[in-house]
């Protein structure tokens, strides 16, 4: 199983320079293969395939408008061809139906907030005794190690951030015997009710706060964000405050992945079946509550459960999102209906039983992935369900009561 792993670099004064050299090389090349084959789209002419466009970028090294692109590594540049290529395979997969549609790929600009170039085995990067990084016509770039590395990476991602930072991303090859002899075993399954008040509530009635990290750091970003409002576009002051805006948001969505990956690894490590359920985040996202949907990040949450149950031997189950959970009595089964969101306590009128919406959600999550949870944490509270009249009590007309002696 492959497995990204980032670490953040620090590269001095003349090694960013380089690395701006480096990325602004691999976005002309990138941008010359687009516009070779968008040129002959609308010459009607035949694809061009990705070998001619490797052909050309070596001639144009040779040439004067484009001999600058000799100054960096040749691996950078055909990766960035091979991205190219990724790119308008998705595109064509979308259109088949192989996966979900995605655009056309577009020109990249030098005022992208993110920048990122590769180096495959071939560009003999390596990991210095010291603990640096050397690149290719780079020089060796110091590294922040927090963790060692499970096995020899094949490439390295160099990826410059909105913020001004940057990071290194290995792609590492990993044992799954190793993975699963580090997992202890367990026999639980749970079921998970995402939603906005509480992040996660679990079917054995665990609650798990939303810590809300964006609503927390409005108030900094507001002020952070008239700041940047009030420069002078095209001033280096304007850059200035479009990174401390940057540096803010970098720090709400670490924050916020950090928090996904404790709980996701919480749960794996003590569960052996997940059951969440599919939801419409896009669909949410153009409602009233886009700003909490997005600030609860549901579908990176639900990508790393993913992952991690692939890399531990776990089982991820999603349902259908249009299962009636918050309908359904866990106790009985009956479908009582849909009800407002202000609704977070109600009786089920079959059986009398108090439920808990989001407990009671989430119980029927797992029934509906076939997990065998138990639903008694589900009810707030038990009720005297009232006995039908002809079984209770006694009759005035003279019949016998329940027990058999007659009425009086």
């Amino acid at each position: 199983m492959q497995l990204r792993y980032s670490f953040r670099l620090y590269p001095n004064g003349p090694q960013r320079s380089a690395l701006a050299r480096a990325f602004g090389c691999a976005r002309v090349a990138y941008n010359d293969g687009l516009r070779a084959r968008e040129e002959a789209r609308a010459a009607g002419l035949p694809f061009v395939p990705s070998g001619v466009l490797s052909k050309a970028l070596t001639e144009a090294k040779r040439t004067e408008a484009r001999s600058w692109l000799g100054e960096v590594s040749a691996v950078v540049l055909q990766q960035s061809l091979r991205d190219l290529d990724t790119a308008y395979r998705n595109l064509f997969d979308g259109l088949k139906g192989k996966r979900p549609r995605m655009g056309a790929p577009r020109f990249k600009s030098r005022k992208d907030t993110r920048q990122a170039i590769r180096f495959t085995a071939n560009a003999r990067w390596k990991i210095t005794p010291g603990g640096d990084l050397t690149l290719p016509k780079i020089g060796d770039v110091r590294v922040k190690w927090s963790r060692v590395l499970p096995s020899v990476p094949s490439t390295v991602t160099v990826v410059k951030d909105a913020a001004g930072r940057y990071f290194a991303s290995f792609v590492v090859e990993t044992d799954p015997a190793a993975d699963l002899a580090r997992m202890p075993e367990s026999d639980t399954m749970v079921g998970i009710d995402l939603g906005l008040t509480h992040f996660a509530v679990l079917s054995d009635g665990r609650r798990i706060d939303s810590p809300r990290f964006l609503r927390r750091a409005e108030k900094k970003l507001k002020r952070a964000q008239r700041a940047l409002s009030r420069k002078a576009k095209g001033g280096k002051n304007r850059e200035k405050a479009r990174r401390k805006v940057a540096r803010n948001h970098a720090r709400v969505a670490d924050a916020r992945r950090e928090f996904h990956h404790q709980l996701s690894t919480e749960l794996i490590r003590e569960n052996q079946a997940i059951a969440v359920e599919d939801l419409a985040v896009k669909g949410l996202a153009r409602t009233r509550l886009a700003k909490s949907v997005h600030d609860a990040g549901w579908s990176a949450f639900v990508t790393m459960l993913e992952y991690k149950a692939a890399k531990y031997g776990r089982t991820l189950i999603r349902i259908g999102r249009f299962e009636p959970t918050s309908q359904v009595c866990s106790h009985c089964g009956v479908k009582d209906g849909p009800k407002p969101l202000n609704v977070r306590v109600w009786q089920c009128q079959a059986c009398g039983w108090w439920l808990d919406r989001d407990i009671n959600a989430a119980v029927n999550i797992a029934k509906a992935a076939g997990l065998a949870v138990s639903a008694c944490r589900a009810r707030v509270r038990p009720v005297r369900v009232p006995a039908r009249r002809e079984e209770a009590g006694t009759h005035r007309d003279g019949q016998t009561t329940v027990v058999g002696i007659p009425a009086p």
